[in-house]
């Protein structure tokens, strides 16, 4: 059975008349006398759309229950038993209700299309998959319903539903798309002017590419090569040369003279290599290309003229941008061989642009590659001089020997003189070999008369086919070492792109990788010391690798120009013209892994002032929100004690001003922790480091906790630490009194670390460790990392116990003082948390008489005052 037709009518935006103009056309179509059925369609409550459902046949949906609701779909198999001529769909990216036979409604629509039933659909343009971020991007709203491009556009007709978006908005604002209670809401999200406009011409640009697609059909299909000025395009042929950015900004100002268009810069590379291209040079192309909104292509073949003009007429371009020959070879200018001669002679309808630019004429031809080497050269030529006579004298010993075999022999002697030296030396030994065979062997002998034409034409042969073969084999052993040479620069380039793709290259490992590649003493990467460029300001060192940093670009041996301001140098030997390409090839991806860096710290300074920026908003609301009740309290009590008429009892007094001192405690600590929390996000925390010891800050930072509620279990040996004592304090401070907030019931208790030192060690040094263990709920796995984040509390702690501050605070000290903050799970049970510090320069042994006796700590400790409950503000509130 033939596949039936679809037809699609697309448009911009909800509210533009697509369900509407496809009931219209099931109108048209059933007065023509065709069997016409409603599959399924929605009016969104709109009255227009509703009444023109009126007069068709409807197939009732099938309802689906999921999540205990019941929802309407598409009845396919009705609709495929009733097999009308035609079928209306509406919403063609709609996602079918777990449960359906398909999980797309565009799938269920390939079912009727097989089936032979011709289907009208409707689709916005914010749904097809490839402008899905676009679309997103404008309209801040990310669509979870998408469809394939390639599926829209095997669509047998789209048909582009428009109206402006000033008639958009005000059929929105008169009701005839949403509700009255939706309307306000719409007007200032989705349905704004300029997302409407971008809207309206993403669908514009997107169908007039698919036009273009069946232009370009039809086309092919007719077998027309005439370019068709349909749309203009133009084409920039890119030679690989740092004349490609004129051509590139020259044609863009050309196509800024037409209303729309586009720009294609194509590369042609030849089959015979790259030798004269620069890689650097083609991505910066690339790139310019890339910001002017055009697109970049590469082709390859023999003849870069014809290539050319094969590409432009491929993408029916109207225009051809290409620059004056760079040959100053009089033979090629009268000759007309350059390529932008032959591209204008054969161009045909195409209109060429031949742009000038600075090194027009001013090139050179291809030097031809002298890959032998000059020492085979002239132990080649040594050869073909000594060869020739050995052969003789060896021919001597036989006197009786034939023309043929002098011949034959002096032949395999120009053989292996071609096989080490190459042409020129096989050609003057075949020479050679000819005077002495016609000396020695061709009658009479001893004279160079040859008294026998066919002894002329044997030396003929011999000296033709020593040079043919010289020939054979001279252009064999340049091919092989050239296909050797291109092995290995293939290797390196694929290494090169395998270490960028997978993000593992550094600007040091790329130098170290070309001190092998190739075998060079050193290499440095230079950059421009200032923006008015080197001349002016002088170079600065970014990189180097090897024994010794190579001299500035002014004065190394290689010097490969990155961009304007950065330099690429070697230095140990000159490198040969035939290794610059691959020179370039290492230039340009140490630009990508410089840029790679600065996009790196683009992106955490942007991490940076964004959390700053969610800091200041969360520390805004806490102080909007989390300090009134406080406040609130003092203002009741003293207003209470300033009433004149009021007479309280001593008892009363006291509640009120105890009440006074509980919310101005309260304030104390939250807002101390809100100017930490402020202080650690903008980087403006010092730590004030010096030689501590543990028993000097704990009493300090217990002071306010209940006799008995917290137990101090230090060793007596415990050492110094590096870190600031106010800091420190604070940290425990708050720990512990995260740990009595949500561990009530359970004790709490400071352990050191046996002899003082931790197992682990910070940035290589040895560090000091104390634990502060609790048996309470503890906090799940998968918010350890949270509880760390400031304004986290554990199952969402109610805010009057604090902005939950305590432990984003801890850690933030801990780590400005060199140390660590984690969490473990105690054992049976509860959360242990875990300071780590580097112990103080110089301490080598544990020294036990430096500590105060334990007992004097626990005498502190039992003489603590103890504030009004709720004095405490936060902390694993982060995550406990």
């Amino acid at each position: 059975m033939a596949r039936a037709t679809l037809r699609i009518f697309l448009g911009a935006a909800p509210g533009v008349g697509k369900t509407y103009a496809m009931l219209a056309e099931a109108h048209r179509l059933r007065g023509r006398g065709e069997d016409v059925v409603v599959a399924f369609a929605m009016d969104h409550g709109r009255s227009d759309t509703r009444a023109l459902m009126d007069g068709l046949e409807v197939i009732p949906p099938h309802s689906i229950a999921y999540r205990d609701t019941a929802f309407e779909e598409m009845d396919l198999d009705a609709v495929l038993a009733r097999k009308p001529r035609t079928a209306v769909v509406d919403e063609y990216a709609h996602s079918n209700i777990p449960g359906s036979r398909n999980a797309k409604r565009w799938q269920d629509v390939e079912e009727l299309l097989d089936a032979g039933i011709n289907v009208l659909s409707t689709v916005n343009v914010q749904h097809l998959a490839s402008l899905g971020d676009v679309v997103s991007a404008i309209t801040d709203v990310r669509q979870a319903e998408t469809v394939p491009d390639d599926v829209v556009r095997r669509a047998d007709q789209i048909h582009l539903v428009d109206i402006s978006p000033e008639l958009l908005r005000q059929r929105l604002g008169d009701g005839k798309i949403y509700s009255a209670d939706k309307i306000d809401a719409a007007l200032s999200n989705y349905f704004r002017m300029g997302n409407l406009t971008a809207l309206r011409e993403l669908a514009l640009l997107w169908l007039a590419d698919r036009v273009d697609e069946g232009l370009a059909k039809y086309r092919s299909e007719q077998g027309i090569e005439a370019s068709w000025p349909a749309r203009e395009r133009i084409v920039i042929g890119l030679t690989g040369g740092p004349e490609g950015e004129v051509l590139v900004r020259r044609a863009a100002r050309i196509l800024k003279r037409v209303n729309g268009g586009d720009l294609l810069a194509v590369h042609v590379r030849a089959a015979d290599g790259v030798a004269s291209e620069s890689p650097q040079a083609l991505e910066a192309q690339r790139l310019l290309v890339r910001d002017l909104g055009g697109s970049y292509h590469t082709v390859a073949g023999e003849d870069p003229a014809k290539a050319l003009l094969d590409f432009a007429r491929s993408v029916n371009a109207t225009q051809i941008v290409v620059g004056i020959s760079r040959r100053r070879s009089l033979v090629a200018r009268l000759t007309g061989r350059g390529i932008g001669n032959r591209v204008v002679r054969d161009s045909g309808d195409i209109d060429v642009h031949m742009v000038s630019h600075p090194l027009g004429g001013r090139g050179v031809d291809r030097p031809r590659q002298r890959d032998l080497g000059r020492t085979r050269v002239i132990v080649g030529f040594a050869m073909a001089v000594v060869v020739p006579v050995l052969l003789q004298l060896l021919l001597a010993a036989s006197p009786s020997h034939s023309i043929a075999t002098a011949v034959l022999l002096q032949l395999t002697g120009s053989v292996a003189v071609a096989l080490v030296g190459g042409l020129w030396p096989a050609l003057l030994g075949a020479l050679w070999s000819s005077l002495l065979v016609n000396f020695f062997s061709i009658p009479p002998v001893g004279t160079l008369t040859i008294s026998d034409p066919e002894n002329i034409l044997a030396l003929l042969v011999f000296v033709g086919v020593s040079a043919a073969v010289a020939a054979v084999v001279d252009v064999s052993a340049r091919r092989s070492k050239e296909a050797a040479r291109a092995r290995a620069e293939a290797t390196t380039l694929g290494d090169l792109t395998r270490g960028a793709s997978s993000a593992e290259d550094t600007v040091e490992g790329l130098l170290n990788q070309a001190l092998d590649v190739f075998q060079m003493r050193g290499a440095a990467l230079y950059r421009a010391a200032g923006s008015t460029g080197a001349s002016a300001t002088g170079w600065r060192l970014v990189a180097k690798a090897g024994e010794a940093a190579p001299l500035p670009p002014e004065g190394g041996e290689n010097t490969e120009q990155i961009d304007a301001g950065t330099r690429l140098v070697l230095s140990g030997r000159v490198l040969p013209a035939s290794d610059r390409r691959l020179l370039s090839a290492f230039g340009a991806h140490l630009s990508a892994q410089l840029e790679r860096r600065q996009l790196a710290a683009s992106r955490r300074e942007v991490r940076r002032l964004a959390e700053s920026n969610t800091m200041r908003t969360s520390i805004l609301r806490a102080v909007s929100h989390d300090l009134r009740t406080p406040l609130a309290g003092i203002k009741l009590a003293v207003g209470g004690l300033r009433q004149s008429n009021v007479h309280y009892t001593p008892e009363e007094e006291q509640e009120l001003l105890a009440t006074i001192e509980e919310c101005s405690d309260r304030l104390d600590v939250l807002v101390g922790n809100l100017l930490d929390m402020s202080r650690i996000t903008s980087d403006s925390v010092n730590a004030l480091i010096r030689p501590v010891r543990w028993y000097e800050v704990i009493p300090t930072a217990l002071h306010g906790v209940l006799p008995g509620r917290v137990r101090v279990d230090l060793p007596g040996n415990m050492p110094e630490i590096d870190a600031d004592a106010g800091m420190l304090e604070r940290v425990i401070a708050n720990i512990v009194e995260n740990a009595i907030k949500y561990a009530p019931d359970s004790d709490v208790v400071l352990v050191g670390a046996a002899g003082g030192f931790s197992s682990s060690t910070l940035d290589g040094r040895p560090s000091g460790e104390l634990r502060i263990i609790d048996h309470g709920q503890g906090v799940p796995a998968e918010s350890v990392v949270r509880m760390f984040q400031p304004f986290q509390r554990l199952n969402d702690v109610p805010s009057t116990t604090g902005v939950g501050l305590g432990l984003a605070v801890a850690k933030g000290f801990t780590e400005a003082m060199g140390g660590t903050l984690t969490a473990e799970e105690t054992p049976g049970g509860g959360l242990t948390m875990v300071i780590r510090l580097p112990l103080s320069t110089g301490v080598a042994f544990p020294n036990e008489e430096a500590q105060a006796p334990m007992e004097a700590q626990s005498v502190l400790l039992e003489h603590r005052h103890v504030p009004p409950s709720g004095s405490s503000d936060n902390a694993s509130g982060e995550a406990r």
